[in-house]
Parts: C-alpha cells; structure tokens; sequence
C-alpha cells in the first residue's frame, strides 16, 4: 500500500462570508484536513463568473490531487460543474460529483442531455441523500449515499421532556423557503399560546422585509425577532432557547439546519417536500407537514405542546437521527468509497 494518503481536492464556493451558510463542501474539507488528509479547496472568489474560472483554473492546475470533489447544484452553478468535469481529466485526478439540492431532479429532467454529459464523467457519484440517489439510478447510474455531515459533532444534551412554546427557523428569507407561512402559522399558535416566541433567523434573499410586513399584519410581530445569520455560538444559543423547529420550505434536499436542530433535541415539525420523508420520519423523529399549509403547521406545533410525552419521545428520536451525520459516521461511509476508488492506497 501507498504510504501517503490521498490528496483531495473540493471545488464548490469557499468564502467564508459572515452571512452565507456555509456548504457540505467547505464543511467535509475542514474534516479531512483535520483528520490528516493533504486538501485542497476552491473556490474563495465572490463574483460567479470570475469564481467558475478560477475553479476550471484549479481542476486543472491541481496536479498532484488524486480525488476531485465537485459540488452539483441546479440552476446557473450547473455550467461550472459541466465545464470542471470536462476539464479534470487533464491531471487524471479521480472525478467525484457531490450532488446537491432539492431542486436537481427538475432540472435534470429538462436538460437530460447536459446532465447525463456531467454524469458520464464521473468515476463516483454521492448524494447525502436517498432522494436524490434515486431520482438517478433510473437513469442507469449507482448513486451513492453519504449523509450531509454536520458542522460540529452534537454536545452531549440533556432530555427535553416539557416544550416550551418557543419556535425556531434558520434559513435565508428566499422564496424557496416559504418564510410568510412559518409567520401565518405562528399567529395560529401564538392565539392558543399567547406566551409563544418566534425566531426567525437567516440572511435576507429578499423576502425579509415582506415577512416583517406580514408578522406586523397579524399582529405578533412583538412576538417575532429576525437576529439575522446565526454563527455556530449563535446557533447553540439559539438551540438551547428553542424547543421547536419549523421548516416550511417548498423545496429541498438534506438541510444541515434541520439536522443541526435535531442534534441538540429540538422536534422539526417539517413540510414533507423534496428529500424530507427520506429524511425525516414523521412521528418517529419528527412531524411532518403539507407545505403551504399554515393552518397544519400551527396544528401540528400545537399538538406537540399539547403532548409532552410525545414531544420527549420524538426529541429523543431526533438526536438518534442526528448521529448518522456526525463526523465519525460520515467519515467512516467516505472511507468505504475511497478504499474503492484507490485501492491501495493509506487512508487516515
């Protein structure tokens, strides 16, 4: 076997900014490097063209990267994966596609064409998810599952047996994420509780002001704090503040939010869209939910408030969940990959 481990290369946005949550790929870097793998990552620059040039620069320049991870969106950050894949086999590094985001089976369907391009090349192909594994194994591919890893492996926490009408959602105010219903459906449950909070948290992708707007209309918005994107004290401040976490999104895949919140024994009371039911286990770990249903979510937050023992128990099946994605775990499932893709090969 080979002395040295491998050297792997993630390509996907590395800019660290303040207010972006950051992605898979930054998080899995800083875990391999920590766990003594030669890394390297790009890329940093903010400007999308100039950012896809200089990551075409680095897939090929990278010569002594043995494994390449590339993250795949939909929408316009599809062409740099289409333009990196063609380009890594120029320094024969191993191509692995990362596939991401709720939103990829409906683009792939209307550009089959440059979508099985991308995938041709692969020599691996990973999804966090079951979802999206299979929305492409009919397309003859073996698309393999890999949780999302979370940030910082869960503290020890203590039971949570007795919610407190604190409600908690993290995610940018995009329409994607359906911010006015988890307003909408806080007014509902803010009447039955009328000691209910509501945290809203995340960047503004423009529907910031409106939800204000909306909380203001219906009176809670003295109930409502927007404290903008939450860094990771923030967040297990917030987690420790909070015994509820809403997700209304319209779209996804694999939230990191949701699994982050599920670490620390919050209940995600989620709308069943996407790769949320492969996710999430409705009444096992979690409620599940209509999306765009206000009056379902208020109904499904008031029956858990209302149920201790029920939310206690689906508390505890949250935190079981979220062991699938701490490090050791996904490390160990990354392994299993590598040891097939290098045979050989010493892995740390």
């Amino acid at each position: 076997m080979s002395g040295a481990p491998p050297v792997l290369g993630f390509l996907g946005i590395h800019r660290g900014d303040s207010d972006r949550v950051p992605g898979q790929d930054e998080f899995l870097a800083v875990k391999f490097a920590a766990a003594g793998y030669p890394v390297r990552t790009g890329s940093s620059v903010a400007w999308p063209p100039l950012r896809t040039l200089d990551q075409a620069w680095k897939a090929v320049s990278w010569r002594d990267v043995d494994v390449l991870v590339v993250a795949v969106y939909s929408g316009p950050s599809f062409a740099y994966a289409e333009l990196v894949s063609r380009l890594v086999r120029r320094n024969r590094s191993k191509l692995v596609l990362f596939l991401h985001g709720g939103n990829l089976p409906v683009f792939a369907e209307s550009r089959r064409g440059r979508v099985r391009g991308v995938l041709e090349r692969a020599d691996l192909i990973l999804s966090p998810s079951p979802f999206l594994a299979e929305a492409f194994r009919p397309w003859g591919y073996d698309v393999r599952v890999i949780p999302n890893v979370l940030p910082v492996d869960p503290a020890p926490g203590h039971d949570r047996t007795s919610p407190r009408p604190a409600l908690l959602w993290m995610r940018t105010f995009h329409e994607h994420y359906d911010p006015s219903s988890a307003v909408e459906a806080f007014a509902k449950v803010a009447a039955a509780h009328p000691d209910a909070t509501l945290t809203m948290a995340g960047a503004d992708h423009g529907l910031l002001e409106s939800t204000r707007q909306r909380a203001r209309e219906l009176g809670v918005d003295d109930r409502v704090s927007f404290p903008g994107y939450l860094d990771a004290a923030g967040k297990a401040d917030a987690f420790a503040r909070h015994d509820l976490f809403v997700n209304t999104n319209l779209v996804d895949n694999t939230p990191v939010s949701v699994l982050e919140a599920a670490a620390a024994g919050l209940v995600p009371v989620a709308t069943r869209v996407g790769g949320i039911p492969a996710l999430l286990a409705d009444g096992t770990d979690s409620v599940l939910v209509r999306p765009s249903d206000p009056q379902a979510l208020a109904d499904a937050v008031c029956g858990l408030l209302e149920d201790p023992d029920r939310f206690a128990r689906l508390s505890a099946g949250a935190r079981r969940l979220a062991q699938a994605s701490t490090w050791p775990a996904v490390h160990d499932r990354w392994v299993e990959e590598l040891r097939l893709l290098l045979p050989g090969r010493t892995l740390p």
